[in-house]
C-alpha cells in the first residue's frame, strides 16, 4: 500500500515531467538551398523556431562552400589544384579535411584495385570536352593522359599530413567523393547546433540524421531508370545514414549512335556504356558518395562483392542491357507502393528524390 505522502510525491514528479513537455515548443520543418560545388545543396531540417534553424543552415552552408575552395578541380585557387600544379615534386602538407578525403579515397582505390580513382582527373577532363564538343577524344592523346592515372603514384604521410603525386602533369578528380563528405561535415555542423532532425542533399548524394517528428525515417525515392523526371515508384526509409545515385541520366553524350556515360573507368580511360544507375545506402554520404561510383565501374557482378563486404552497406542496380532491364538489390528494404499519393518531392537530380 502507497502511503498519501508516496502518492502526492509521484503526482508532483509527474506534473513536473508534463510541464517540461508542455514548455517545449514543437519542432517545425525548415528548408534552405544554396548553390555549392556545381549543383544546389539543400538542407532541411526540424528546428524550435525560425531564428535557431536559420543559423544552422548558414553555419552549415558556410561549412559547404568552405570545402568547395578546398576540393574543387574548377577553382584554380583551391587547394586541390594547387596540389596538383605541385605534382611531381616534393611532398606538400594539406589541410586535415582534404587529408581525410583523400585517405579515404585510397582506402577505396585499393579495395577495388583502382576501378575507383581520384587520379584519373586527367581522362576525366579529357571526356568532359569530348562532351562539350560531341566527338571523341584524339587515340594518342587519350593514350598519353590513360599514362598519367595510377592511384599507387599519390602518396600519403598519415605523420606529416603530407602529400605527394609522383608524376608531373597528374591531376585529381573528387568528384565522386566530395559532395557526399560536404553533406556529412554540413549535417555534423547542425548537430553541433543542436539540430539533430535534418537532410543534407547535394546532388544525387543526401546525408540524413535522425528521423523527422512522428516518422519511422526519411522517405527518399529512386527515380525510374527508364524516365528519370516521372515520380519514383521505389523508396527507402532512412535514418543516420547517407544514400547516393551514381548514374548517366543527367550527364551523357551520344556519338555515332553509342551512349557515353560522364563516369570514367580509371583502368582503361573509358566512359560506360549503356544506361545504367547504382544506388547505394551506407553509414555515411561520404561512402555512399564513393562506392555508388566504385559500383558503376565494377559492374552489377563485383560492384555486389564490394557491397556486401562494406559494413552497413545496401545498393540498388538498374541496368538496361539488349535483353532488358536487369536489376539486382541487397541489402536493403524498398518500399514499392500499391498506389503513391501526391506529395511535394524535392528533386536533387534525376535520380533521388526525398518525401517525408
Amino acid at each position: 500500500m502507497i502511503s498519501g505522502w508516496h502518492s502526492l510525491a509521484w503526482l508532483h514528479f509527474w506534473l513536473a515531467v508534463a510541464s517540461a513537455f508542455a514548455g517545449e515548443p514543437p519542432l517545425q520543418r525548415y528548408e534552405f538551398a544554396e548553390p555549392h560545388m556545381g549543383t544546389r545543396f539543400r538542407i532541411v531540417l526540424y528546428a524550435a523556431d525560425a531564428a535557431t534553424a536559420s543559423h544552422a543552415a548558414s553555419a552549415a552552408f558556410a561549412r559547404i562552400a568552405r570545402l568547395d575552395d578546398t576540393m574543387s578541380d574548377y577553382r584554380p585557387r583551391s587547394e586541390l589544384m594547387s596540389l596538383s600544379r605541385g605534382a611531381g615534386g616534393p611532398p606538400v602538407r594539406v589541410s586535415e579535411d582534404l587529408f581525410r578525403v583523400l585517405e579515404r579515397s585510397q582506402e577505396l582505390a585499393e579495395r577495388t584495385n583502382g576501378a575507383f580513382d581520384i587520379t584519373a582527373g586527367p581522362v576525366i577532363r579529357l571526356w568532359r570536352r569530348a562532351r562539350r564538343r560531341s566527338e571523341l577524344p584524339d587515340p594518342n592523346e587519350l593514350a598519353q593522359t590513360r599514362g598519367l592515372v595510377g592511384y599507387r603514384d599519390l602518396r600519403l604521410d598519415p605523420v606529416k599530413w603530407t602529400v605527394r603525386l609522383l608524376k608531373t602533369g597528374m591531376l585529381l578528380d573528387l568528384g565522386s567523393i566530395a559532395k557526399g563528405f560536404a553533406a556529412d561535415e554540413a549535417l555534423a555542423v547542425l548537430r553541433q547546433h543542436g539540430i539533430n532532425c535534418a537532410l543534407v542533399a547535394g546532388g544525387g548524394d543526401i546525408a540524413v540524421g535522425a528521423s523527422p517528428p512522428g516518422k519511422d525515417g526519411w522517405r527518399i525515392g529512386i527515380a525510374p531508370l527508364e524516365s528519370p523526371e516521372a515520380p519514383p515508384t521505389h523508396f527507402l526509409i532512412l535514418h543516420d545514414a547517407g544514400v547516393s545515385t551514381s548514374g548517366d541520366a543527367a550527364q551523357y553524350v551520344e556519338i555515332g549512335g553509342k551512349r557515353y556515360s560522364h563516369i570514367i573507368d580509371p583502368r582503361t580511360g573509358e566512359p560506360l556504356v549503356g544506361r545504367s544507375s547504382v544506388t547505394v545506402v551506407a553509414a555515411s554520404a561520404t561512402a555512399s558518395d564513393s562506392l555508388a561510383t566504385a559500383v558503376s565501374v565494377l559492374g552489377p557482378e563485383e560492384g555486389l562483392e564490394l557491397i556486401k563486404s562494406t559494413s552497413s552497406a545496401g545498393a540498388y542496380m538498374v541496368q538496361e542491357t539488349e535483353d532488358g532491364t536487369h536489376t539486382v538489390e541487397w541489402g536493403l528494404k524498398i518500399i514499392r507502393p500499391q498506389s503513391q499519393r501526391k506529395s511535394s518531392a524535392f528533386c536533387f537530380q534525376p535520380f533521388l528524390d526525398f518525401i517525408e
